[in-house]
């Protein structure tokens, strides 16, 4: 099933971006699935329908959605799925307003069963990389890799730091405009150009023409009910769980520090790979990450490197 997005411009900031890269426009298409509970999960589903369906799965982290990926889903030049996790994006908000990872891994299970090829590199950043482990470990048919992208369990990702909090007191604005401007006033979303962009794809206008964040976080935050995302218990059992290799993106300028990574290889024996960006690796270091993906979605340079 393929929906009609809110926003008309979803798509309009793909020629830019693919343009700053070289690269040609992917074709995207957005994708709809009833859940049994009523609610509708959305994803961006990215790539020459001819292909196949994807391999490589995304998953975003909190107050995000999909298109946050999308400067790296143009750099892979490859079929992928990037998925709004519930209460983000297109897809619907949780009456209990319960966004742990091991609530939201049945979500993308539904949606690699529904819409990609299994088993898939499963990629998520900050939240999305908790709740590709809470996937890993419950659904390990459906895992062939795992990438976790700036988080480890017990890092607070969910309310995010106090400067977060501070910019989630407002969640309604008069327009686009004065939402940029806030966004910027807290040294958020890069340039002018770059803020807008977030902005539009992460906001809509409600009946009466202002604007709001569409993500149920920014309430949530607002209001002081959003607790934690994972106990570090859950997470770190979850990644012990998973039987598919892992790997660790640390960012440079991000979330985890240099001893956070080497307890993640310590307890889990996985990859560390680190990559000089801030938490949202996939905004700013969208190429090397790309790169990343590719090779660990390709088995024969997996197996060269193995044997290697």
């Amino acid at each position: 099933m393929v929906s009609v997005h809110a926003t008309s411009d979803e798509f309009a900031f793909l020629p830019e971006q693919a343009a700053l890269q070289g690269r040609p426009v992917p074709e995207v298409r957005r994708r709809a699935l009833t859940l049994p509970d009523g609610r509708t999960l959305s994803a961006l589903a990215a790539g020459d329908a001819a292909a196949g369906a994807p391999r490589v799965v995304l998953l975003h982290g909190a107050g995000l959605n999909a298109h946050t990926w999308d400067s790296t889903v143009i750099a892979l030049g490859a079929p992928v799925l990037a998925v709004d996790l519930a209460g983000h994006g297109d897809s619907s908000w949780r009456d209990d307003a319960a966004y742990a990872p091991r609530v939201l891994a049945d979500d993308v299970a539904a949606a690699i069963e529904e819409w990609a090829q299994a088993p898939v590199v499963l990629v998520g950043q900050s939240l999305g990389g908790l709740t590709a482990a809470a996937v890993a470990a419950r659904r390990p048919d459906l895992v062939a890799r795992l990438v976790v992208v700036d988080i480890t369990p017990g890092i607070d990702s969910s309310a995010g730091p106090a400067a977060l909090r501070r910019f989630y007191e407002r969640t309604v604005f008069d327009s686009h405009d004065a939402l940029v401007e806030h966004a910027l006033s807290f040294g958020l979303g890069g340039s002018p150009a770059q803020a807008r962009r977030g902005v539009v794809l992460n906001s809509r206008v409600r009946d009466d023409g202002r604007v709001e964040w569409k993500h149920h976080y920014a309430r949530l935050i607002a209001d002081g009910s959003a607790g934690a995302a994972l106990s570090p218990d859950d997470g770190w059992s979850d990644l012990a769980a998973a039987t598919a290799p892992i790997t660790l993106v640390r960012a440079t300028e991000g979330f985890v520090s240099p001893a956070d990574a080497d307890d993640f290889a310590r307890r889990t024996g996985g990859d560390v790979v680190v990559l000089d960006a801030p938490h949202n690796v996939q905004e700013v270091a969208f190429a090397d990450l790309a790169a990343l993906i590719s090779r660990l979605a390709d088995p024969a340079q997996v197996a060269q490197e193995e044997e290697a």
